[in-house]
């Protein structure tokens, strides 16, 4: 999901993980809806936010091994994920000696321990560098390719939705502008680029 600051891309997501209530439709996720089915969709969806904070004086493994502990989940899983974040060597380091990359990659090692069907992604790579930028797609890519996890990804970046995602929506003040695959929605007016796209849709660009 694409869009401008204030379009709405987070209250949509928050409504997708039944943090709010949506003013009118209905939210269906494997054809259940909150209201009477709260634990059977935590265990179906994870959730990785632009900024996850954790207690700086534990590890990394103390860190993971306190959510694993929340699905009764062993050392084993735990060491898992480790590797499919690609932090092994950081194991042993303090929260607070994370990089802002590494510290991403840890909240995201915690929303896919429970090997979720559905990972809720909400902008998970602003402020990183290119290169941690890089490692975080890395990742979700093995996620869609090796465990067949659904991503919904909301981005302020062209590059990364033209990057990882099948399917792009643009939206601007709550409204959905454009769906569909790349090609399928560059075919509007006959753009050429997702960023000249966007502009023609919403009238400014994606970070105003």
């Amino acid at each position: 999901m694409l869009g401008p600051n204030g379009a709405g891309k987070t209250t949509l997501v928050e409504m997708i993980e039944g943090i709010q209530h949506p003013d009118e439709g209905e939210i269906f996720i494997e054809g259940k809806q909150w209201k009477n089915h709260q634990h059977e969709l935590h265990q179906l969806i994870g959730l990785s936010l632009q900024e996850t904070r954790f207690m700086d004086k534990l590890t990394a493994y103390e860190t993971m091994r306190l959510f694993a502990s929340f699905y009764k989940l062993d050392s084993r899983r735990v060491d898992e994920v480790f590797k499919l974040i690609g932090l092994e060597e950081k194991k042993k380091s303090y929260v607070n000696n994370l990089s802002g990359g590494q510290r991403q990659r840890l909240a995201l090692g915690v929303a896919v321990l429970n090997k979720p069907k559905i990972l809720l992604l909400d902008e998970p790579t602003t402020g990183l560098d290119p290169n941690a930028r890089r490692e975080i797609w890395n990742i979700l890519l093995d996620l869609k390719k090796e465990h067949n996890t659904s991503l919904l990804l909301t981005s302020h970046y062209m590059e990364e939705a033209e990057y990882l995602c099948d399917r792009i929506v643009i939206m601007d003040q709550g409204t959905i502008l454009s769906e569909g695959s790349l090609e399928e929605i560059l075919k509007i007016g006959g753009h050429h680029s997702l960023d000249e796209l966007f502009i023609t849709l919403t009238g400014r660009h994606i970070y105003e």
